[in-house]
């Protein structure tokens, strides 16, 4: 798929990841492969280990994950989840990102850990998967879905590539459902969206789409607690940060971090892990 086709929402997240500015300071501050919200022990610990304990609680969702089933990441990143689950149940996965810079990234770590027969890098949207109906066992997201334009495609993607039985895990800072009118503005400004999605949302479409809801396990604490650690990590290594990051990209992202922190500490804001099935 050419840059062309992309939608707008889609190209302006595939230019903010693919700038040196976004590549080096995630890379940096998350610590290498996963570039998400994490799960924390204590409110202190280490970004790069909360951030595997979420996905090792996805995985924990999925009792049937094993050698004979094929698994889709929407929105892989650097790809942490996809060798993890590769790694740990010896699946195939493909690993969806719009990203050719991330994709990069993703694919030497194929190489380095020797799993490049287990994960294929694929340079797509999440909008418009090309790959057949009913091409995948499991669909899996951590908080990339909220860069999509049109959510409700996405969903619809989803349902089309999972086979029967199929199950969807997945992970999206949302707005909570009682958020007032407005409040998230600054967010939505330095994301460039209009909106994002939440809870009920994401239940009422994909149930309207024919998927049976598994469970919401609702963790809007450790998204409070996550980027409150990556402003407090960003803050502390400021000065080795701006040997290669630009100036003006940390004081936005400091800005962008307070306002997703103050967001939640307002119970404005919902994060967890969603657990859906394809009957």
């Amino acid at each position: 798929m050419s840059q062309d086709t992309y939608s707008e929402a889609v190209n302006t997240a595939r230019k903010y990841y693919n700038s040196t500015d976004a590549d080096r300071f995630y890379f940096s501050i998350w610590g290498g492969e996963d570039i998400h919200i994490g799960i924390y022990g204590e409110p202190e610990e280490d970004i790069k280990l909360a951030s595997r304990r979420t996905v090792q609680t996805m995985a924990s969702r999925l009792e049937d994950l094993g050698p004979q089933s094929k698994v889709l990441d929407m929105g892989a990143g650097f790809g942490g989840a996809a060798r993890f689950l590769a790694k740990n149940f010896g699946c195939k996965v493909t690993a969806l990102n719009l990203s050719p810079v991330q994709n990069l990234r993703n694919r030497q770590m194929n190489k380095e850990q020797e799993l490049e027969h287990l994960v294929e890098v694929v340079e797509a949207s999440f909008e418009e998967v090309p790959y057949p109906d009913e091409s995948f066992d499991f669909i899996w997201s951590q908080d990339a879905i909220l860069h999509s334009g049109d959510r409700k495609k996405v969903m619809a993607e989803v349902k089309r590539l999972l086979k029967p039985g199929g199950r969807f895990v997945f992970t999206d800072p949302m707005a909570a459902d009682n958020c007032p009118d407005g409040v998230l503005q600054p967010i939505y400004d330095r994301i460039h969206l209009e909106t994002l999605g939440s809870p009920k949302f994401y239940k009422d479409i994909l149930e309207e789409l024919g998927l049976r809801f598994v469970e919401f396990k609702e963790n809007t604490g450790h998204l409070v607690n996550h980027y409150a650690r990556i402003l407090q990590e960003t803050e502390t290594r400021e000065a080795e940060l701006g040997k290669v990051v630009s100036r003006d990209y940390i004081d936005n992202m400091k800005k962008g971090l307070m306002h997703w922190v103050k967001g939640g500490e307002k119970g404005h804001l919902a994060w967890g892990i969603f657990n859906f099935q394809k009957d």
